[in-house]
Parts: C-alpha cells; structure tokens; sequence
C-alpha cells in the first residue's frame, strides 16, 4: 500500500512536470494548450529552450533538497535538521557573496565561489567535529556545523556591509533569496553530472539509513561500517546540495518538511521513505516554482514561496494528533 503511493506520487510529478511546460504568459495568459505551442514557433522555441530547462532543475533542486534532507535527519537523530546544515547553505551564501564583491560578480564567478565554499563547509565540519573532545560523534559535528555555519553567516553579514549599496548589495539579497529565472540548459547540465549521482548513492544506500540511525555500536554488531558509510552519504547529501545550490540560490524548508511529509506517507522505513522524498522533494519545488513565475507579472523569489508554503505545511504537521515527527 505505501509503495503505491509513492508510484502515485511519481506519476503525479510526471504529470505536473508536463503541465508546467504549458504554464507562462505567452502565447495564453496563464497556461496554453498544446496544439497553440506547436503552432507558435517562437512559442515552441520558448518552452524547449526556457521552460524545459527551468522545470527540470526545479524537479531536480527539489529532489537533491529532500534527499540530502532526510539522510541528515536520520543520520544525526535530528528531526530539525535540513540541507542546510554542517554549514552547507551558509558556505554557499558566502561564497556567492564573496565572488559578487570580491570578484567580477559574473554568473560563472558566483557559482564557482557558492560551491566551492559550501563543501568547505563540510570539509571543516568533518574535521573540526574529530578535533572536539567530548560528546559522541554524532554530537560532535552538530556543534562543529553549527559553528560554522555561523562564522560562514558572519561572514556574509560582514561582506554586505562591505558591498556597494546601488550595485553589488541587491545582487547579493536577490542571490540569498533564490530562484530558478536565469537557468538555462547549460546550467541544467553543469548540475546533472554531480546531482545525479549522488542522488543515486543516496537512493542505494536507502537500505543502510536503518542501521546507521542506531547506536555505532548496534550498527557495527549488525554489520555495518558506521563511519565509512555516513561519511559515503554525507559527501553525496553535501555535494547534491551544493551542486543545486550554487545555481539556484538558498532555496529553504525544502530538506527540513519534506521528509517528515514523506515519513508521514509511507512510515519511517528509510527503504521506502527516502525516495518518497526525492518524489515529493520535486514535486513540491515544482510547484512553487509554477507560483514564483506565474503569481505576478514580477517574478516572485522562489526562497520566499518555499519557506512560506513549507513553514505552513510544518505547523499544520505540529498542529495535528498524529505529528509524524519525533525526536
């Protein structure tokens, strides 16, 4: 019954991905039909070349979000944690902050500076977590990503205080607030080769998420490598989020809701529940994308209608007799 489910989910975001291509303001005033796109050359050139690329990125942002966001959960015992965390979203914030004020601020510069910056986010985490003399492992690199997420968020306050207020302080705002408008399909490409595949790692390993959610011990007597394999997850669940990240922007609530949706859905087997929440991940991304650039005649930052909609998604789940989250 919750394998069915999530098939359903997966035909519906196959159905939502076809219908986004037919949504815009021209040639209808919403969405258009298929026959007027095929008539229409420069409508035809519009979605392959506009809305093809942009849909699937959002598709894939949503589902490198959701992944990354429910490994962190399970591996740190933690339901309020996201893609975000061990300073990921933070490294990447500044980074873009950085190349806009140190560097020429191109589209190249600014991407380069975010992924670099946030898998060196996980890179002093990780080592910084082996270097903190008490707590266990887990504990460790929590405190250690939260320390660096906050010098990374320092950071980045300090460098909009620095930027050119008419010039490089609204790149940075509009960069940290999200979204997909400027995606094309050479940035789509520029993801795939990292996205991919570690959304495939996170897929395969699903199985082993059960035994690393235990105790070192209990997983180790089980048969599991519990360091080697959460550092295997963590590299893919960083550079997922990195790769989409550092293209679209600080896209929030994404990693933290969706995976309690999901467990919510189909239980709290990691086998079953992780890829409903890649499925749901797109699907939710998807959907607010469609709200972002067909709400207004301005295009609305996509960050703020994902933290809008998941914020109320959270506290409808809080508000409910049966949660679905747990410590």
């Amino acid at each position: 019954m919750d394998r069915h489910r999530t098939l359903l989910l997966l035909a519906v975001l196959v159905a939502a991905t076809a219908a986004s291509l037919l949504l815009g303001r021209y040639p209808g005033p919403v969405m258009s039909s298929p026959s007027a796109i095929l008539d229409d050359d420069l409508a035809a050139s519009l979605v392959l070349n506009l809305r093809l690329p942009r849909v699937l990125a959002a598709v894939l942002l949503g589902t490198a979000l959701a992944g990354a966001g429910f490994v962190f959960q399970t591996l740190f015992r933690n339901p309020l944690v996201d893609s975000g965390f061990l300073g990921v979203s933070q490294g990447a914030a500044f980074g873009a902050s950085l190349a806009i004020v140190c560097a020429s601020g191109s589209a190249a510069t600014v991407q380069l500076g975010a992924a670099f910056f946030a898998v060196l986010g996980l890179g002093l985490s990780y080592t910084l977590g082996h270097r903190i003399r008490f707590g266990g492992p887990v504990l460790r690199l929590l405190l250690a990503g939260i320390a660096v997420g906050s010098l990374y968020t320092a950071g980045t306050g300090l460098l909009k205080y620095l930027a050119d207020p008419l010039r490089q302080l609204p790149d940075i705002t509009f960069w940290i607030l999200g979204g997909l408008w400027a995606i094309t399909w050479p940035d789509l490409l520029q993801m795939l080769p990292v996205t991919i595949p570690a959304l495939v790692v996170m897929a395969a390993m699903s199985w082993r998420l059960n035994l690393l959610a235990l105790r070192d011990e209990t997983a180790f007597s089980l048969g599991a490598a519990p360091r080697l394999e959460r550092l295997v997850l963590l590299i893919a669940a960083v550079a997922a989020t990195a790769a989409v990240v550092a293209k679209a922007g600080q896209i929030t609530w994404v990693g933290l809701i969706i995976p309690h949706l999901a467990r919510r859905l189909v239980g709290w087997n990691a086998r079953l529940a992780l890829p409903t929440s890649l499925v749901l991940g797109g699907l939710f991304v998807l959907l607010c994308d469609d709200l972002a650039r067909t709400l207004r005649s301005g295009e609305i930052p996509l960050g703020i209608l994902t933290a809008m909609v998941g914020s109320i998604a959270f506290l409808v789940l809080l508000t409910l007799r049966r949660p679905g989250i747990r410590a």
